[in-house]
């Protein structure tokens, strides 16, 4: 289909405007669309510095669409939620240890 062929079904006389909507049209689709997904799975327990707080993340990395956990007991990976709002800290100190 031609920009005249869709002006006349539109019903608009700007051929800039039109072209403008199509632009548009084809960048949302192109932003909406996932290019490339990968799937790592990394044993934390058995990490092989004994770290186990460090994840090694590819260099690639764009963003972390959800993490999983591997639940022994019925052997199936359950999802972790995200955290909506910010977590609630204490203000003040309240354990029982003082240091002087």
């Amino acid at each position: 289909m031609t920009i005249l062929e869709l002006m006349e079904r539109v019903g608009t006389k700007n051929e800039t405007l039109t072209i403008a909507y199509i632009k548009d049209a084809i960048h949302l689709m192109q932003s909406n669309t996932k290019e490339k997904i990968k799937v790592s799975k990394q044993d934390v327990l058995n990490a092989s510095d004994g770290d186990d707080n460090v994840y090694r993340l590819p260099a690639d990395l764009i963003a972390i669409e959800n993490i999983s956990i591997l639940d022994t007991s019925d052997s199936r990976y359950k999802r972790i939620k995200r955290i909506s709002s910010q977590p609630h800290y204490l203000l003040e100190d309240t354990s029982p240890w003082v240091v002087t």
